[in-house]
C-alpha cells in the first residue's frame, strides 16, 4: 500500500441529449434550478464545474471532483445528477477517474520540480483537460533517459509560468494512464506551451493524448444562468 495521502480525481462531462430541446420552456427552468441545488452540494473538498458551451459538438458542461474519500463521493455526485429532472436528458459524454501520486521523475520535497509537476489546483478561469496513454517503448526505456526526456519537457513549461499543471494517474483504474489538467488564464498561452511540447524527445512516446477539452470555470449559478439564458432566447 501507498504511504503517502492520495486523493481521486473525476472529470466528467455532460451534454444534453435532444430530448431536452423537447421540454417546454418551463419544465427546462425547474430542471435548471434543481440541477444547480446538486452543482452546489459539497461532494468533494475541491469540486468545480466549467462551461464548454460552443467548445467542444458533444459537451455542454464539466464537473471536477478532488477526494481523499475514495469512490464514493465520486458516485454520489453521479447518483444525485441522475436524479435530478435535468439528468433525465444529460448524455455522460466522457468520464475520467484517476488518483494523485508524486511524479517518478522528482525527488521528495527538496527537488524543485517537483512543483513543475505538481497536483494542487487553484482554480484558474481556464483548464485544459486530456487524458494521456505513453507507449509500450517508453516503458523500456532506461529510467535515466526517461527522466533526461521528462526534464527537458518540464524546461519548456517553465517558459509558460501562468500555466499550472495538474498530472494525475489512472493505470488500472481506467482506460488512459494520466489525465493532465493544465489551469490558466489565457488559452493562447496553453496553446503556444502544447505546440512546443511537440518538439520534445518525450512527445515521441505519446500514443494518445485525445479528447481535448477547453473549460470556462463558472460558479453552478452562473452555469445555470448561461443555460437559463439560451431558453430565454428560444422564447423569443
Amino acid at each position: 500500500m501507498p504511504d503517502e495521502t492520495r486523493e481521486y480525481m473525476r472529470f466528467a462531462f455532460y451534454g444534453f441529449a435532444p430530448s431536452w430541446r423537447a421540454l417546454d420552456h418551463g419544465h427546462r427552468e425547474r430542471a435548471l434550478v434543481e440541477l444547480r441545488g446538486v452543482l452546489e452540494e459539497p461532494f468533494a473538498p475541491w469540486q468545480r464545474c466549467y462551461s464548454l458551451v460552443g467548445l467542444r459538438a458533444d459537451v455542454d458542461f464539466a464537473a471536477w471532483l478532488r477526494t481523499p474519500d475514495g469512490t464514493e463521493p465520486l458516485q454520489a455526485f453521479e447518483r444525485a445528477i441522475r436524479a435530478t429532472a435535468a439528468g433525465d436528458h444529460l448524455a455522460l459524454a466522457h468520464n475520467f477517474l484517476s488518483m494523485t501520486k508524486p511524479s517518478p521523475y522528482a525527488a521528495p520535497e527538496t527537488d524543485p520540480a517537483r512543483e513543475a509537476l505538481r497536483a494542487y489546483p487553484d482554480g484558474a478561469p481556464y483548464v485544459f483537460v486530456y487524458p494521456m496513454v505513453k507507449t509500450r517503448a517508453w516503458y523500456m526505456l532506461p529510467g535515466e533517459e526517461r527522466g533526461k526526456m521528462m526534464r527537458e519537457h518540464v524546461a519548456v513549461g517553465r517558459k509558460y509560468p501562468r500555466i499550472r499543471i495538474n498530472t494525475s494517474y489512472s493505470y488500472g483504474l481506467d482506460d488512459q494512464e494520466f489525465v493532465v489538467a493544465f489551469e490558466g488564464d489565457d488559452p493562447a498561452e496553453f496553446l503556444d506551451l502544447v505546440q512546443d511540447l511537440r518538439y520534445t524527445r518525450a512527445s515521441e512516446y505519446t500514443l494518445r493524448d485525445t479528447p481535448m477539452f477547453t473549460c470556462v470555470q463558472r460558479t453552478p449559478a452562473g452555469l445555470v444562468e448561461e443555460f437559463a439564458a439560451h431558453i430565454a432566447a428560444g422564447a423569443r
